[in-house]
């Protein structure tokens, strides 16, 4: 904890704090990255991959049985870092599609993204997408170039098709010596020197570097030395320097080379971010009045989640401190319901390891345990009310009624589902008609169905059945075009735990002849120009 003196200064201290998301397309390697990270920060002795061999263990920052099975990353995690005396708030996120509301509502409580290409495919549609929802909110991007290691691209391939496809262009902060596949090290573009790789056993500990002069790397690297250093030249010549306000404008992106898998380049990433980065700044309101970092606590929820400590099955709310000093105890006040929330059981999170803390300042997130009048979107504060933005609901695509398999666990499955929702693993739609036992799960994508059962019977004790809709469109409506939609073939209305009322339509066609008979205005789009939901 602080001392006194230090914890008073509210503005140094969040001018220490660097809160980040990794973002990528599945497979990129991000939660091997976000390993090598917290192994370079020293924050654990031995990294391991999702499927590691021998000594090699499953990253800490995918938890969930689900994803330690498959893989792959199917929920956000949080990891606290510390470097010299910069604070690291790292927030992992999904990489798959399916999850993309999760991914999203991660980019809402951060002030920087490292984005993750594989360096064998270049921009993938996910990647895509995520680095349009940073634009949108004009999040400034650090760009890692990934898997050098193994065959890929032309280096300078890569960071034309960022300019041409993105609209940014990219700055080289190294560049790599040798080819995709013999990855030696890089040539740092501010001094001109070389940092030559050693790989450690199963890339399990930190990989060794030895700093060399130009002219010593030239003699031990030849042809590649002159071939990284050309080409380094030739992008310095056009003008594709750092400049760090063009960078927080967003309207650059540094770049940078790892294999992450055996930890080349990390310590380099991890030294960018650290430098790079912006720390916490004033944090808008709904109404567009900048909170200063320096004013009475607020902070906003972006994630719940249940499930991460299996011997209580507890609740932990995740808050972004947007200003503020926060103390564990204080009483703060829920905008939404003008209640009073006590803060008694705060937490810091590593990926499911946590421990309590005491205090937090702009850019932490505290871990709010059994907060159960918390949900996903809420804004707590203290003194003057402070409301800050929604949180993006997605557009859901695919529909499934689900029930419980055996009448006798249905406590269960009602205390699931409420769980899942209140989490924002699904959305869910009821209705009058189908009753409380048959509630329609929505969802981006087919996968959450998956979550959602698993979760259903793993944690809650109730197997569920799942029956496919054959619904493809959802649309907001009002309460007077309710019984025209739902005297309708191929249609159906549905209410949304937030009191939304979700029409559905099996297709187009259906909901335009369905539209053809309501009022001007009864079916509303789910969501805005950046595809999240406007409601």
């Amino acid at each position: 904890m602080s001392s006194p003196l230090a914890s008073s200064d509210v503005p140094a201290l969040a001018s220490r704090r660097r809160t980040f998301a990794v973002i990528s397309h599945p497979d990129a390697g991000k939660s091997t990255l976000t390993e090598a990270l917290a192994l370079h920060a020293q924050a654990i002795a031995q990294a391991g991959a999702v499927h590691g061999k021998g000594a090699r263990r499953g990253t800490v920052s995918d938890w969930l049985e689900m994803e330690q099975a498959r893989g792959i990353s199917i929920t956000s995690a949080v990891l606290q870092l510390t470097v010299d005396d910069v604070v690291l708030n790292l927030l992992d996120t999904p990489g798959h599609a399916d999850f993309s509301e999760d991914t999203y509502r991660v980019l809402s409580a951060v002030d920087c993204a490292v984005m993750l290409l594989d360096a064998a495919k270049g921009l993938e549609p996910q990647t895509l997408k995520l680095f349009e929802a940073c634009r949108v909110r004009r999040t400034p991007v650090i760009t890692v170039i990934n898997k050098w290691d193994r065959p890929g691209q032309e280096p300078l391939a890569l960071l034309d098709e960022i300019q041409q496809r993105l609209g940014v262009t990219p700055t080289p902060l190294n560049w790599p010596v040798g080819i995709a596949g013999d990855f030696r090290g890089v040539v740092d573009a501010a001094t001109g020197g070389m940092t030559q790789f050693t790989r450690t056993p199963g890339g399990a500990t930190v990989a060794g570097r030895e700093e060399l002069d130009a002219g010593e790397a030239a003699r031990r690297h030849g042809q590649d030395w002159h071939a990284a250093t050309e080409e380094l030249e030739l992008l310095t010549a056009s003008g594709q320097v750092h400049d760090q306000e063009e960078f927080l404008a967003a309207r650059t992106t540094p770049v940078l080379f790892t294999a992450a898998v055996i930890n080349f380049g990390v310590a380099e990433l991890l030294e960018a971010v650290t430098r790079l980065a912006p720390p916490p700044g004033p944090w808008s309101d709904v109404q567009g009045v900048a909170q200063p970092v320096d004013g009475p606590l607020s902070g906003f929820v972006f994630k719940v989640q249940t499930g991460m400590d299996r011997s209580h099955r507890d609740r932990i709310a995740f808050m972004r401190v947007c200003s503020g000093r926060f103390e564990r105890g204080m009483v703060l006040t829920h905008a939404g319901t003008g209640r009073p929330f006590q803060t008694k059981y705060a937490q810091s999170v590593f990926g499911r390891e946590r421990e309590t803390i005491d205090e937090a300042y702009p850019g932490d997130v505290v871990g709010l345990v059994n907060a159960h009048a918390l949900h996903v979107g809420d804004t707590l504060h203290e003194g003057r009310a402070v409301h800050y933005p929604p949180l993006p609901r997605f557009a859901p695509e695919h529909f499934a009624v689900v029930r419980a398999r055996e009448t006798g666990r249905s406590k269960q499955f009602r205390r699931g589902i409420d769980m899942l929702d209140q989490e924002g693993v699904v959305q869910v739609l009821v209705s009058d008609r189908r009753g409380a036992q048959a509630p329609v799960l929505a969802a981006v994508g087919p996968m959450q169905f998956e979550v959602a059962t698993h979760r259903l019977e793993h944690e809650f004790g109730a197997q569920a059945v799942l029956e496919p809709l054959g619904y493809g469109i959802a649309r907001r409506t009002t309460p007077s075009a309710m019984p025209v939609v739902d005297g309708k073939h191929g249609a159906e209305v549905l209410r949304r735990t937030d009191g939304t009322l979700v029409a559905l339509f099996t297709d187009r066609w259906r909901m335009g002849t369905v539209e053809s008979e309501l009022p001007r205005g009864s079916l509303l789009p789910m969501f805005g120009a950046d595809g999240m939901d406007a409601s």
